[in-house]
């Protein structure tokens, strides 16, 4: 493949799904200087790999990549037992805060947004707590919005452990909260 070829295939198969390769390292990294860090050093696996892409889900065999990628950075960077999740920031806080458009008809006050930044925070804090498996499963499919399949593909499991894996963490996610409101 020529470096102009190779050009117009990675601006075709990879660049659509940076965003979404920014947010899933964001998850399992947990913070957005180390995710940057993260896709760069994907883009470039990527880049590289371009000739064995044969089509297909380019989105799944992206997020394979930085999946890949953030585990190998974070068995040389981090400590095992706990990985941190920063704040969001101000753009994503404000956009999950509305949750879309029938939200954002309604009227915000101080009261009902200091309300849904404090829910925002503990459903960070109780997806943060999950154990990274857990925690990897529930992101791509309820934040990412991969199907089970996709899934499996991303992580290299069947499909019965993909969707056993959400299953649990959409569980242990609702106990933690539950728990945090008594």
């Amino acid at each position: 493949m020529g470096d102009e070829e190779d050009r117009a295939k990675f601006a075709s198969v990879v660049v659509p799904h940076l965003a979404d390769a920014l947010v899933l390292a964001r998850w399992l990294t947990g913070g957005q200087a180390d995710a940057e860090d993260v896709v760069q050093d994907a883009c470039l696996r990527a880049f590289r790999a371009l000739s064995g892409f044969s089509g297909g889900n380019g989105r799944a065999w992206v997020l394979t990549i930085v999946r890949n990628t953030a585990y190998s950075w974070l068995r040389k960077n981090r400590n095992k037992i706990l990985v941190a999740i920063d704040d969001l920031d101000v753009a994503e806080r404000s956009q999950a805060e509305r949750g879309g458009d029938v939200a954002s008809l309604n009227a915000i006050t101080p009261e009902s947004e200091l309300i849904a930044r404090a829910d925002a925070v503990r459903l960070e804090a109780a997806i943060s707590a999950l154990p990274t498996e857990f925690r990897e499963a529930l992101v791509l499919r309820d934040i990412q919005g991969l199907e089970y399949r996709d899934i499996a593909e991303v992580t290299g499991m069947p499909v019965g452990t993909v969707a056993s894996r959400v299953a649990r963490a959409r569980h242990r996610l609702i106990e933690a909260i539950r728990t945090h409101e008594l």
